[in-house]
């Protein structure tokens, strides 16, 4: 995936919205119009079998670029492009809501900080794996099933569970069904988007060691968004740290925590230790 000049605004937008916004204002609200700049010029690039993360404080736009890029909200402006669809020549972000569609169905998965975002209480476990399924145009019993039960052991959800409604499951087991689930088309891209906030510590590192795991041997491409820049140093190759709607730093996981270079990554790194 390579992303490149990409914003989101929320609000009428003027000429110097761009200008006016960023960690340099310390605000991502124009001071001219009122406009909300929640991703201001991202550049971005995610290569195949790699896990890319994205941390920064509440407000820093991390969530709104995953929203866009799984293109369930639309860009302000910029373009994506994957090699898993036209082999990397066409911008998702102009293409029609159909092809849009087709594209989140086929090519990509996600898992969100709420379990319940992802998947549908009144659906089974197996259900919920069904239903992504069915988006991607497989519509066999026998492979639906099949797959379903392949999914939620890998997962490690009990088979005999696999009929129960997820109201009846704890949260980690809750995350467990919701990778199932975005695991179901084989995406070739999965997006992260805060796994672990609000799980108990044992369950947040099961969590994390199953991803790690699935990533691995799927050599699945991930784009892990997180606050938490203990979640980042275990699962990411890279990492960006954004603010107020801008990247201040990326590079290597490792050398972001070990040397940051920005007063912001400072900041975040001694907080962590």
């Amino acid at each position: 995936m390579e992303i490149r000049g990409f914003s989101r605004q929320y609000g009428p937008g003027c000429p110097r919205c761009l200008e006016l916004t960023g960690p340099e204002a310390d605000s991502n609200v124009c001071p001219e119009c009122r406009t909300v700049v929640a991703c201001n010029q991202i550049d971005l690039n995610l290569g195949a079998g790699e896990i890319l993360g994205v941390v920064g404080e509440s407000g820093s736009g991390k969530s709104t670029l995953v929203r866009c890029l799984y293109l369930t909200e639309e860009a302000t402006a910029g373009e994506c492009f994957l090699a898993a669809y036209d082999s990397g020549n066409t911008n998702i972000f102009s293409e029609s809501s159909q092809k849009q569609r087709f594209i989140r169905n086929h090519l990509m998965g996600i898992v969100y900080q709420n379990p319940l975002l992802g998947i549908k209480p009144h659906f089974t476990a197996g259900g919920n794996v069904a239903e992504k399924l069915l988006t991607a145009e497989v519509y066999n019993y026998g492979l639906i099933r099949g797959r379903a039960a392949e999914l939620l052991t890998r997962t490690e959800v009990p088979l005999e569970r696999m009929d129960d409604f997820p109201a009846t499951f704890s949260g980690g087991m809750q995350q467990r069904v919701q990778i199932a689930k975005a695991l179901a088309n084989n995406p070739p891209i999965l997006f992260l988007d805060e796994v672990t906030t609000g799980l108990d510590v044992s369950v947040q590192a099961r969590v994390l060691d199953l991803i790690k795991e699935i990533q691995r041997d799927l050599d699945i491409s991930m784009l892990v968004v997180s606050h938490d820049l203990g979640v980042i140093r275990i699962l990411a190759d890279r990492t960006v740290v954004m603010k107020n709607g801008r990247i201040v730093e990326a590079g290597l996981t490792d050398q972001i925590m070990e040397d940051p270079q920005h007063r912001y990554t400072q900041l975040l790194v001694h907080s962590m230790l």
